[in-house]
């Protein structure tokens, strides 16, 4: 029994975050089952269950499923303890202004970031690989890269050993070169996406460090292949660590 309610419980969470991906238009019930790895029928019992308790909406009209009020209020009591967001605004608006490309915030959640914060830069070419609520294993785009990188080795080498990436992601993602990426990051501080998620889409990123001094958050900046040359790296990258120090400090500070 316990293990069937861990199951359901681990099948409402992906129904939760397919849904919170697709936001703010929805998700059809078709897309649900499919990247929540459910039959139709059951995301669909999953869905109406949790349009009930206020945790979704359901368009009829369009036949989508969107967050619910429930979400909200729970998403504002979080605020309080979650509230890197609003603290690092500041900095994911000045990358944004002072490199011209898209800034994010990006947070780990377990084998994963998601980003949670985006910011539009004013150059006109963009990439549009990153947005709120979308999510990567750490190690494949730039804030997971910069969130790895900083964790120690024993658990460097236990994620790796539960995700073949390799298999998941591609040659480019196998764990020689992984720990190749790894160790570049280690030396220069900011890790470097060179169009790995989609080709011609850069990235960096830079880890932000919470009051244990441990890899939680990521600001990273992604733009098109010709803005990312090996110059213009050394620039962007000591621009993210600026900020990113900035962001640790100021969390630190406010845990004392």
């Amino acid at each position: 029994m316990a293990v069937q309610g861990a199951q359901v419980v681990a099948r409402v969470g992906r129904v939760l975050r397919v849904v919170s991906e697709h936001s703010p238009n929805g998700a059809t019930t078709a897309e649900v089952a499919l990247q929540a790895g459910l039959t139709r029928p059951t995301a669909h019992r999953l869905l109406s269950s949790l349009t009930e308790e206020g945790f979704v909406d359901h368009d009829a009209v369009l036949g989508r499923w969107m967050l619910g009020p429930e979400v909200y209020l729970m998403g504002s009591v979080a605020a309080s303890r979650y509230d890197i967001a609003e603290l690092a605004a500041p900095n994911v608006s000045a990358l944004a202004s002072e490199t011209g490309e898209s800034a994010f915030l990006s947070a780990r959640r377990g084998d994963e970031t998601v980003c949670i914060q985006r910011e539009e830069g004013s150059f006109p070419l963009r990439s549009f690989v990153l947005y709120e609520g979308v999510r990567f294993p750490l190690g494949v785009a730039s804030a997971g890269m910069a969130i790895i990188a900083f964790l120690p080795d024993q658990e460097i080498r236990a994620y790796l050993d539960r995700h073949d990436l390799g298999a998941e992601r591609g040659a480019q993602h196998d764990r020689r070169r992984i720990l190749e990426r790894i160790a570049l990051t280690r030396r220069t501080g900011w890790s470097l996406n060179p169009g790995l998620v989609l080709e011609g889409s850069w990235g960096m990123g830079a880890a932000v460090f919470d009051a244990a001094g441990r890899p939680a958050w990521a600001l990273s900046i992604t733009g098109v292949e010709s803005r990312f040359g090996p110059d213009r790296q050394q620039q962007l990258g000591s621009l993210l660590l600026r900020h990113a120090h900035e962001v640790t400090r100021r969390l630190q500070a406010r845990r004392r």
